[in-house]
């Protein structure tokens, strides 16, 4: 039984070659993988929940593919390994190590210089890793979580609510959450923020 994606806008298409990581063979919609996906980011959740990190702890690629592992690790085989092959966003997949260094190194020069207010760091933070897009699949849930950690670890302020959506969703707060993402791009930040806390 192979795996049967449909995607909404926004949303990276899984390669074939990817599709062979799923460890849970009885999955073949894209219902039941959310399903599955969101049971395992609820164990993330959980492994954060009490944890104290520091800036120089948080930005480092061992910390943000081990997340990503911990989110997607029951599911994918490749959870926390960057991608191999190019999508229709992103970097070039030669460039990951090197462009989320420069990405870590910015953020905690950021922090230490007070560059931006909190909530600035944490969705430029996001967007930056989210444009990069270091893994297969779970990118965007990947830095909306990374950005709930800058916020409620470092600044000791509530996480986003993101929408108060499940964004994984074709719904009217989806369009709105992309289309900030895609104003941020622009170097227009203010929609994605708002959003973040609405």
């Amino acid at each position: 039984m192979g795996l049967d994606l449909e995607y909404i806008d926004g949303q990276t298409p899984i390669d074939e070659e990817e599709k062979e990581g799923l460890l849970i063979e009885t999955i073949s919609t894209k219902a039941e993988l959310d399903e599955f996906e969101q049971l395992n980011i609820e164990e993330a959740l959980q492994w954060v929940f009490g944890k104290k990190f520091k800036p120089k702890q948080l930005f480092t690629e061992n910390f943000i593919c081990n997340l990503h592992k911990r989110m997607y690790g029951n599911i994918w085989a490749w959870a926390g390994a960057f991608r191999r092959t190019d999508k229709n966003i992103g970097v070039d997949k030669y460039q990951i190590p090197m462009e989320l260094k420069v990405l870590c190194d910015d953020v905690l020069y950021w922090i230490e210089n007070n560059t931006y207010p909190p909530e600035e760091i944490s969705i430029r933070f996001k967007h930056r890793l989210v444009s990069i897009h270091c893994f297969p699949n779970g990118n965007g849930r990947h830095s909306r979580l990374m950005a709930d950690i800058i916020i409620e670890k470092l600044y000791d302020l509530p996480p986003f609510s993101w929408g108060a959506a499940n964004l994984t969703e074709a719904s009217d707060t989806r369009t709105i959450y992309i289309k900030a993402v895609k104003l941020a791009d622009q170097h227009e930040y203010q929609p994605l923020l708002d959003f973040a806390r609405s």
